[in-house]
C-alpha cells in the first residue's frame, strides 16, 4: 500500500488517488474511501466524530486515512471539498435522504395516499441526484460502448433484474443484437460463456452485490470483453473491473428501495443509443413493429 507523500490539490486528484489505491486499503480504510467518494458534500461540512460515527470506524481512522493521501490531518483533506461548495446552497444529497427518512420513519403508515406521497418524494430525490452524479462525457461513452458492441450482454440479478430485463427489451425494440443473462437453472456462466472482445456486458448490481453479478463481470474482464455496469458506487465489486461505471443511489423508503432513478437512466440510455444509430432521426424500432408490442 504505496502512500502518498504530496497531497492532492483539488477533490478530484483526491477522487482519483482513491479509486486507482482502493484495492490496496486496509478494510477501515475502505469503508473512509466509500463514504468519502459517495458523500462528499458531508465529508465537508461534518465533524471528523460524525465522520467516523457514519463509516463505523475510530476517529483515529479518519485521520490516518488523510495521512495516507498525504494530507497533515483530517481538516486539510475537507477543505479540498469545502472550496467545492462555496457559493452553492445545494445540500448533500445523503443529509437530505437521512432528514428525509428521518421525518417518515417518525410517521406512522397511514393511508395509501400518504404511502405514495412518501414513495414519491424519496425517488424524487433520487431522481434528482442521478441529474448531477451522471455527466453528459460518462452518458456518452457508455453510449458509444453500446454502439460499437457486437452484441450486448446484459445481466442483473434480484431486485436488479427489473433493470437488466427492461434494457434488454428496450434495445432488441431498438434492433441491437442483445442477450439477456437471466441464470435461470444456475446456468448464468454458460449463458455468458459466448462473450468476446467484440461484445459489451451490461451489468446491474447494488450492495450487497450478486455473486452471479461480481463472477460475470470478472469473466467478462479476464475475456477482454468491455464493462458497463450500472451498481451504487464507484468501488463496488462490479464497477472496479469496468470499462465505464453508471453510479446510481436510489431512495429508500421504509427500509424498501426503489429502482426509479435506475430505470431513468435505463431509459436514458437506450434512447440515446437509438439517436445515435439513427443518425439524429427516428429511433430505431419506433415504427410499426414497436407499436405491435
Amino acid at each position: 500500500m504505496t502512500q502518498r507523500t504530496v497531497p492532492p490539490a483539488t477533490a478530484e486528484e483526491l477522487r482519483s488517488a482513491i479509486l486507482e489505491q482502493y484495492e490496496g486499503l486496509s478494510k477501515r480504510l475502505k469503508q473512509i474511501a466509500r463514504y468519502v467518494l459517495d458523500e462528499p458534500s458531508a465529508v465537508a461540512l461534518e465533524t471528523v466524530a460524525v465522520l467516523a460515527e457514519r463509516t463505523e470506524v475510530q476517529p483515529s481512522a479518519i485521520v490516518r486515512f488523510a495521512k495516507h493521501f498525504g494530507f497533515d490531518g483530517a481538516s486539510q483533506m475537507q477543505r479540498l471539498f469545502v472550496d467545492g461548495l462555496l457559493g452553492s446552497a445545494q445540500q448533500g444529497y445523503g443529509e437530505r435522504v437521512r432528514e428525509f427518512t428521518q421525518a417518515v420513519d417518525n410517521k406512522a403508515v397511514g393511508d395509501p395516499g400518504q404511502v405514495l406521497a412518501e414513495f414519491v418524494e424519496g425517488n424524487t430525490l433520487a431522481l434528482e441526484n442521478l441529474a448531477k452524479m451522471v455527466s453528459r462525457d460518462e452518458l456518452a461513452r457508455a453510449v458509444k460502448l453500446l454502439v460499437q458492441a457486437e452484441t450486448v450482454f446484459i445481466a442483473g440479478f434480484r431486485r436488479s433484474f427489473a433493470v437488466a430485463s427492461y434494457l434488454a427489451y428496450s434495445l432488441h425494440q431498438a434492433d441491437k443484437r442483445t442477450v439477456l443473462i437471466d441464470g435461470i437453472g444456475g446456468m448464468a456462466m454458460q449463458q455468458a460463456h459466448a462473450l468476446s472482445p467484440r461484445d459489451l456486458l451490461v451489468a446491474v448490481s447494488y450492495h450487497p452485490y450478486a455473486e452471479e453479478s461480481v463472477q460475470l463481470v470478472h469473466a467478462a474482464a479476464d475475456r477482454g470483453c468491455k464493462v458497463l455496469s450500472i451498481s451504487d458506487s464507484l468501488v463496488s465489486p462490479v464497477a472496479k473491473p469496468a470499462t465505464q461505471v453508471l453510479q446510481v443511489r436510489e431512495a429508500e423508503i421504509r427500509k424498501f428501495r426503489s429502482l426509479s432513478a435506475s430505470m431513468c437512466l435505463a431509459q436514458a440510455l437506450v434512447i440515446s443509443y437509438a439517436f445515435a444509430t439513427t443518425g439524429g432521426g427516428a429511433p430505431a424500432g419506433s415504427g410499426k413493429k414497436a407499436r405491435r408490442k
